[in-house]
């Protein structure tokens, strides 16, 4: 196969002369000679649970790109499924971790507590929605936050009931398995699941067709009379839902419910944790809703690659944990800490907020050429950074919106070959979703979009 090259601008704040070109470029077969010795390697000693999109290994990343062992370079719309939001390598981060790094690896801030993990519950204060007090403890990961987000909703309310939406996604721990919609292959055979655990309907508008109001009342009707106000803690929400399919919520649907909530007594708390950190434009994406939450949940894109989630809220529901009640061995870890506020400093610095826009308006309209010619394209939607493309069976569309999983594969599998890393999505599997880096410029998306398209045209 021949090299494909285009090139592009470097943004600023990248250091000149980069490891990793920005470009895409293919010089073996998919997977390469290197990468299938590697996996010959993986399947003796790894678990056989642990599945991998695309078995290509990698050996380097910048930016908007990563390089295989074998020298193949793919433009990376997945970013760790949203965790290099930043950019691979982005420079502040790799600096901030290495200096912090020579001071303190871990101490446990239970114990002999350190200033970056008060630094980052400053800036998620800051950040995130709402202009009362707030409070924030520091963990793992998102599943971590979900846990803690409900633990600290049940010690404030004093009630047991947890309630999410239809097509949810909130982790692989033993409550979140529960929170989640799809059963394989997250929960499939990992019983019994953590009881008191609700699925409400969620607004879905491609295919429910409600207005933000009559999908509220949907909800809420659901909440009232199948748990019951009075015994629910709080209700689990990701404001553009990810594994499910970044689906979009009708206007006014989120506020509607955090309004039902506030006077049930039900803490609402915003899963954040693919939507945040600048992703889809703003910091949070519950901006883009007029949503204020009682409880936001953080991770992935906080620290850039690093392990570090969040749970920040009200004051009067974080503390209402009492003395040792939150924490963990690693969570708040002090190299993580530091890349956090380093990922804060470059959202600012770098106008990464306007760089997701204008990936968006890219991103869309590309894809929005691409429905002309090939209308199994059913629905187009999401926020900034964080686009999907629903493909439904030829001619239904208009009518029954049967889903395509099969034309998914087949595109991601034509784009791998080609140098485009992308991944699916959606209850059905029918989702193509596309996670960039914010450091993806133009060029790159328009390289990537004639993948693509190659991609549709191949199926016929």
């Amino acid at each position: 196969m021949t090299d494909t090259q285009l090139p592009v601008q470097t943004l600023p704040a990248e250091p000149a002369g980069s490891a990793v070109p920005q470009e895409r470029r293919i010089v073996t077969a998919i997977p390469g000679p290197r990468s299938q010795e590697l996996h010959a390697r993986r399947t003796a000693v790894v678990s056989a649970g642990v599945s991998s999109a695309l078995p290509v290994y990698i050996a380097r990343a910048h930016g908007a790109v990563i390089e295989d062992v074998d020298g193949n370079r793919f433009l990376d719309f997945g970013a760790g499924i949203g965790v290099t939001t930043a950019g691979h390598t982005p420079a502040r981060v790799v600096e901030a971790a290495i200096d912090q790094s020579r001071d303190v690896l871990h101490t446990l801030f239970t114990v002999t507590p350190y200033e970056e993990y008060v630094r980052v519950a400053e800036l998620l204060a800051e950040h995130t929605p709402g202009d009362f007090a707030k409070r924030s403890v520091l963990v793992n990961s998102g599943a971590e936050a979900v846990e803690n987000g409900v633990k600290i909703a049940r010690k404030h309310t004093g009630r047991r009931a947890v309630a999410v939406l239809d097509h949810a996604y909130h982790g692989r721990t033993n409550l979140t398995m529960a929170m989640n919609y799809k059963a394989m292959p997250y929960a499939t055979g990992f019983g019994p699941l953590a009881g008191d655990v609700y699925h409400a309907p969620s607004s879905y508008p491609y295919r429910d067709g409600l207005t933000g109001a009559e999908a509220a009342a949907r909800t809420i009707g659901y909440l009232e009379k199948v748990v019951g106000a009075s015994d629910l803690a709080c209700l689990v929400v990701e404001p553009i839902q990810g594994e499910g399919g970044f689906m979009v919520p009708a206007d006014g649907y989120l506020p509607a419910l955090q309004e039902w909530c506030t006077a049930a007594g039900v803490v609402m708390i915003a899963d954040e944790i693919q939507t945040g950190m600048a992703r889809t434009g703003r910091v949070y994406a519950a901006e883009h809703f007029g949503w204020t939450p009682d409880l936001v949940l953080t991770a992935k894109g906080v620290a850039a690659g690093f392990p570090l989630a969040a749970v920040t809220g009200r004051a009067e529901i974080m503390d209402a944990a009492h003395a040792g009640g939150l924490g963990g061995t690693f969570g708040g870890n002090p190299v993580a800490c530091a890349a956090a506020i380093a990922v804060f400093e470059t959202i600012e610095a770098d106008g990464l907020l306007a760089e997701a826009q204008r990936i968006e308006a890219t991103l869309t309209a590309g894809l929005e050429r691409l429905r002309e010619r090939h209308p199994i394209i059913g629905d187009i939607r999401g926020r900034g950074a964080m686009i999907a493309i629903e493909l439904v069976q030829p001619g239904t569309a208009e009518t029954t919106k049967a889903p395509n999983a099969e034309a998914v594969s087949k595109v991601i599998a034509y784009a791998a070959e080609h140098g485009v890393l992308l991944l699916n999505a959606g209850t059905w599997g029918n989702v193509l979703r596309f996670l960039p880096s914010l450091r993806m410029t133009d060029e790159l998306v328009e390289d990537a979009l004639g993948v693509i398209g190659d991609a549709f045209a191949s199926l016929g």
